[in-house]
């Protein structure tokens, strides 16, 4: 308070007077302000194990629904990015951290979200008693739970691939390790975490359902939000409803692409590393309604300062260390690394140990062959769905992101296309299948479609639009042809964040097969063969050996073919494919 205080004194001082642009700007602050004050003053209100919220179809009751939906999706969305700074940056500056860290994303983006609120919703109503805040804080860890793993590991991405010339400008800058996160390693990043931020959010959309309307050991517990409404709507049948709900949606994702990640876009655009200028700049109204005020900028430019001071604070300036260990240190580093690898061997061991011998004392051997088959039917359908995916929008997300003022248009459609939940597409799957007479297991497929496409989709677009703008001039003038053109240049260049987008697609297809091996509408059921159905079954009879039995299933199948496919091509898009 004392820093805004003192601003606007020394504001006051040097006669900068706001403008009517400064009011309308204020203006929105405030309602943004008073919008939050307001949601968080919900999240307070008393709450028992047992009671039952009620939620209204009431198309008048969606305005306040979408408010407290997406308050809890941008609350998640800060613990994400906190959580992507944090173990991004970590697994990609330390090896010893990176081999713990990407597996245990690997295995945590492909466990079911309901498989987390089974575990978490219980700990935090104890956590919270007879408050609202303890369901409300589960929501919100289940929104985080879909959001954090695909910005982490793009993140780890683009930091590894960092070019040579700016780790040596911060060498001689004598950059300590703080500063060349906030100065090289976050810059550098920027355009891509955004779109992965933007895909993260809309996947927070997909998961709205799972989130706040879920049931825990037989008790189902609604949060008022348009997911609850959703959940209604189908359970009664109510396609008005329905309709009103993807009314709500449309709006609110334009409201919140002009209000928040338009400007961010049109400002991370500086940070691309190019020497051609862009043949359109990004623009954004409400970027040129701040820059069009006075004493907010002013205020700007303060918070500058203080941001420079943040990054140069003086306690984490470590003083310049020798590039060569100590020779007593460099000869027990082969011992050091034996050590760490037995540590996360034993781990391993021992809780793959444990979760067998745990199955295996509760559950037949007969069980387990069959959730093991089950789990085989569900990898199919991942697969077929990532390689349809590829094929689909790898060429759609280089054209997007080779053309800004394209993808200026194309953003916004396919932030509220990717936000789209499966659920609203259970009446016409419900209904195309029974009219028909068509196969469950074949036609309930392409809903898993809907959790995959748009992380490939997303990442190829952020790799497209930061290939150096100079190189594909280089290629016009030698006149490549286009296969050639693709084959040396396109390719190579996407292929890292492609890779992102495929792992964190096939997470997305795991999850997403959980709600799409079970549709239903109104009094009508339909269940296809897959774990995801074997998940979803157990998890609503409050089963909880069989779901640990599923999840362990999929973290088993997720493990053996990220080391066997994923892995090696990702630690070929570090090693052959950077744009150094």
């Amino acid at each position: 308070m004392s820093f805004l205080r003192n601003t606007f004194m020394n504001a006051y001082k040097g006669r900068v007077y706001p403008n009517y642009w400064d009011i309308i700007a204020l203006l929105f602050a405030l309602g943004a302000i008073a919008l939050l004050a307001w949601q968080a003053k919900q999240m307070m209100v008393p709450y028992y194990l047992g009671q039952v919220i009620p939620i209204s179809l009431d198309p008048h009751n969606l305005p306040g629904y979408a408010l407290r939906t997406v308050s809890r999706m941008l609350i998640a969305l800060i613990f994400s990015l906190l959580f992507t700074f944090t173990f991004g940056n970590w697994a990609a500056k330390s090896r010893r951290a990176e081999r713990l860290i990407i597996p245990m994303i690997d295995i945590l983006q492909s466990i079911p979200i309901l498989g987390f609120l089974s575990i978490t919703v219980v700990g935090f109503i104890r956590l919270f008693p007879g408050s609202l805040l303890g369901p409300e804080c589960a929501a919100i860890f289940a929104v985080f739970a879909s959001q954090a793993w695909n910005m982490a590991l793009g993140f780890y991405q683009t930091v590894r691939s960092v070019p040579a010339e700016l780790r040596e400008a911060a060498n001689m800058f004598h950059l300590s390790a703080w500063q060349r996160f906030w100065r090289i390693d976050v810059p550098f990043s920027m355009p891509g975490l955004l779109w992965n931020t933007m895909m993260s959010m809309s996947a927070g959309w997909f998961m709205v359902v799972a989130s706040e309307a879920f049931s825990v050991a037989n008790q189902q517990i609604l949060l008022p939000g348009i997911g609850s409404y959703i959940w209604l709507a189908i359970k009664t049948a109510n396609m008005h409803a329905i309709l009103y709900a993807i009314l709500t949606m449309l709006i609110v994702i334009l409201l919140y692409d002009q209000l928040l990640f338009r400007p961010l876009v049109a400002w991370a655009d500086k940070f691309k590393s190019e020497q051609v200028g862009e043949e359109r700049e990004v623009r954004s109204w409400l970027m040129n309604l701040l820059h069009r005020t006075r004493l907010l900028r002013y205020i700007g430019m303060k918070f500058t300062d203080l941001y420079d001071a943040f990054v140069n604070i003086a306690i984490f300036r470590s003083r310049l260390k020798p590039n060569k260990k100590p020779l007593a240190l460099a000869h027990y580093e082969p011992l050091f690394e034996w050590l760490w690898n037995g540590l996360v061997m034993v781990m391993v061991i021992g809780v793959i140990g444990f979760a067998a011998y745990y199955i295996l004392e509760n559950i037949p051997f007969a069980d387990v062959s069959q959730v093991f088959f089950l789990g085989l039917a569900t990898t199919l359908r991942v697969f077929i769905l990532i390689i349809l995916c590829s094929l689909i929008w790898v060429p759609v997300g280089v054209w997007v992101g080779l053309r800004p003022n394209v993808a200026e248009v194309i953003q916004p459609i396919a932030q509220f296309l990717a936000a789209f939940p499966a659920n609203l597409l259970y009446p016409l799957v419900v209904i195309l299948i029974v009219k028909f007479h068509l196969s469950v297991n074949i036609w309930v497929t392409p809903l898993m479609i809907l959790g995959a496409q748009w992380y490939v989709l997303f990442n190829v677009i952020a790799g497209a639009s930061v290939i150096p703008k100079d190189l594909l001039q280089v290629a016009d003038n030698l006149g490549l042809g286009l296969w050639l053109r693709w084959r040396r240049l396109i390719l190579p260049g996407i292929f890292p964040y492609y890779m992102t987008g495929a792992i964190t697609a096939v997470g997305g297809a795991w999850n997403a097969s959980l709600v799409a091996e079970v549709v239903q509408w109104g009094d009508t059921r339909l269940i296809a063969t897959g774990l995801g159905a074997y998940i979803t079954e157990h998890q609503a009879a409050g089963d909880f050996t069989h779901i640990a039995l599923g999840i362990g299933m999929m973290c088993i199948l997720v493990l053996f073919f990220n080391r066997l496919v994923w892995r090696p091509l990702y630690v070929l898009a570090e090693t052959r494919y950077q744009l150094d």
